[in-house]
């Protein structure tokens, strides 16, 4: 960290305590009598050689740079309504593992699928888990094995983890902010060999970025700052060696909480499937992305924050996204014959379900949320890798504190808007079979689908 940057982030810091202890603790005690928030947190570095998720290759761990989490914050109105949200250091969950934890937790705690977002970073230096783009990687019996036995920790350490941050739920004040963080890059309007050299000489960078830091606050009648959790959309992708780290959230997430010492912070990426940290592959760059984004939250906590009226309402649906064509026997024996390792890995296996009397399904089914937090804030989650078109969007037609969530629920493939269906490339083309999708492309009007849902979801919560 260069002199300036450090100067600046103490003085930010320093105002950014002010802020939310001495104001906060005077003006706390009447808001809090509208929410209760408990929050929990647990390692979830692996103790075992779970194979690093990501970028289609064998990545047996060498160490870790920072431990790996999962945090979770509880929320809970006057009128006893609750929901939880989890943020976790996990490239992505799959679906056979998000299920279980949501039926455990509705066993356990009576919470119902809406009541409940589970999100991940889609950070690349964490590991492997359950069928989670399980075509990426060869088979290894031993890897195999391995797999199953984190991800079932994982799935008990999730429901428990639930059961501790209700445990917790005490008076809280809940207020809202914006900061702002400017390194990801939309990677399919700029080469990334290019990025460098037209920031060096301030060449405008192309194509739709969602540069903000949205962050809602957990404070407690005394003052305390209990969580901050903020989101940014861009790949956690700067990093792509062999050890645990959380990549750029990972690095943010640790700066915030030595910047307030007690305080839990919990992040969320927003709608970054088609962003990138650029420039890229240097720890130093991921720390000053990290910085970036840790100042960007320290940026809002300095502002005058909003205050979140009391009142929770929540919904939720799983709507059924079309393939464009689901894989027949004919096109999966080509594919299994093409010198194309993942490809080929996937067809092999699409061919074996075949040969056991499955069916594949013409559709999947896709998990949409919307939450209103008092009359201030609306939080949308949707599940997989969508891209920013989908923030721009939504942020758009329900104004302002809006949060729209991607990388939740379910990893299951890019999610595309309209426009990058239209233009292909890899977030909106022939790439379903990565994710082991039963086709190679959506149909073009997912987006349509998923608005409509959207749509009908918020005047749920909002009437």
């Amino acid at each position: 960290m260069n002199c300036v940057l450090g100067i600046f982030l103490l003085a930010i810091s320093a105002m950014a305590g002010s802020d939310v202890t001495a104001a906060e603790g005077a003006k706390g005690d009447a808001a809090a009598t509208e929410w209760k928030a408990g929050v929990a947190r647990t390692v979830i570095t692996p103790k075992t050689a779970v194979w690093l998720a990501g970028y289609g290759s064998k990545r047996a761990p060498d160490g870790k740079l920072h431990d790996l989490w999962m945090k979770a914050v509880a929320l809970e109105d006057t009128k006893g309504n609750r929901a939880v949200l989890i943020t976790s250091d996990f490239q992505g969950v799959p679906k056979i593992m998000s299920d279980i934890v949501f039926q455990r937790v509705k066993e356990k705690y009576d919470l119902d699928r809406k009541q409940i977002m589970f999100t991940f970073s889609h950070n690349h230096c964490g590991p492997r888990l359950g069928d989670d783009l399980v075509d990426y990687y060869i088979v290894d019996p031993e890897q195999v094995k391995l797999v199953d036995e984190y991800t079932a920790e994982m799935v008990t350490a999730t429901v428990d983890l639930v059961g501790e941050a209700l445990a917790n739920l005490a008076p809280a004040t809940l207020k809202m902010g914006e900061g702002h963080a400017t390194f990801a890059v939309n990677r399919r309007n700029n080469r990334e060999a290019d990025v460098a050299n037209m920031l060096e000489k301030g060449i405008p960078l192309l194509g739709p970025v969602d540069h903000s830091v949205p962050i809602l606050t957990v404070t407690r009648p005394d003052g305390m700052l209990e969580a901050v959790l903020f989101g940014y959309a861009c790949h956690p992708t700067t990093l792509s060696f062999m050890t645990w780290c959380g990549d750029y959230p990972g690095f943010a997430q640790v700066e915030i909480e030595k910047n307030h010492p007690g305080t839990t912070a919990m992040f969320v990426n927003t709608c970054g499937g088609d962003q990138n940290p650029l420039p890229r592959r240097t720890v130093q760059l991921c720390e000053k992305y990290g910085h970036m984004l840790a100042v960007g939250v320290e940026e809002a906590l300095v502002q005058t924050l909003t205050t979140v009226s009391g009142g929770l309402r929540t919904a939720f649906e799983l709507v059924e996204l079309p393939y464009l064509k689901t894989v027949t026997r004919e096109d999966l024996n080509k594919f299994a014959a093409e010198n194309h390792e993942i490809r080929a890995r996937w067809a092999r296996r699409m061919l074996a379900k075949l040969d056991a009397g499955e069916t594949f399904s013409n559709s999947y089914p896709y998990p949409v949320h919307a939450w209103q937090l008092g009359k201030e804030m609306l939080v949308i989650g949707q599940g997989a890798e969508t891209v920013v078109d989908y923030a721009l969007r939504f942020k758009h037609e329900y104004g302002p504190g809006t949060w729209v969530c991607g990388y939740t629920d379910d990893m299951i493939s890019y999610i595309p808007s309209r426009r990058v269906w239209e233009e292909g490339g890899y977030e909106g083309g022939s790439s379903l079979y990565e994710y082991g999708r039963p086709a190679l492309r959506w149909a073009g009007d997912v987006e349509d689908r998923i608005a409509a849902s959207v749509k009908k979801l918020v005047e749920q919560v909002r009437d």
